[in-house]
């Protein structure tokens, strides 16, 4: 006769409910019977004032502070965006942005997502899709026309330079070098 597995195992776990429930009746009469003092805090009632004060302090203080300085930066942050991206309307969105703060973060996502598009439009209205900082800074023309270089060269790689290809990359090379130079002696000087 073979013996069920499963009763064998029901009654095995019987007999650990059974002393389960005869060590919590244990040690509910125990704590009944011996009763200690019972503090509800494992600070001292003086300790817990002076928490108290300094939680006080920080709630009416710092607390405030910290959710208007979170709220400015968040609203700036499209104005922000926008400035490094060079988006062509970039006063647009930064007063889109100061308008946000007067009205509570409103206008914000649309700030948002005005910075991180380009029109459609501009660039065919207005020949270029950058703002007009972009290009008044001396450094840019000199980027761009550095990365026409480094094209060129690549090409030029490629294909195999002829002395005139060389010499009129050259003479743009000496050109781009003494625009750098002026462009930084005309910084210096201001």
């Amino acid at each position: 006769m073979t013996s069920n597995p499963r009763a064998h195992d029901t009654a095995r776990w019987a007999h650990y409910a059974s002393r389960t429930v005869v060590v919590v009746f244990l040690v509910l009469a125990w704590s009944l019977a011996l009763p200690a003092t019972a503090d509800a805090s494992l600070l001292s009632p003086e300790l817990e004032d002076k928490m108290a004060d300094f939680l006080a302090i920080f709630v009416l203080f710092v607390v405030p502070i910290g959710g208007i300085v979170v709220f400015w930066i968040v609203h700036v942050m499209p104005e922000k965006i926008a400035h490094k991206r060079h988006h062509p309307q970039f006063e647009a969105i930064r007063t889109l942005c100061l308008l946000s703060l007067v009205f509570g973060g409103l206008l914000w996502p649309i700030a948002w997502l005005w910075a991180y598009t380009k029109p459609t439009g501009y660039k065919l209205a207005y020949g270029t899709d950058k703002h007009s900082d972009y290009y008044a800074d001396p450094t840019v023309n000199e980027r761009e026309a550095l990365a026409e270089l480094q094209q060129r060269a690549a090409f030029l790689s490629k294909r195999g330079p002829t002395a005139s290809d060389l010499e009129s990359m050259r003479a743009d090379l000496a050109a781009l070098e003494s625009r750098i130079a002026a462009s930084r002696s005309g910084g210096e000087d201001k």
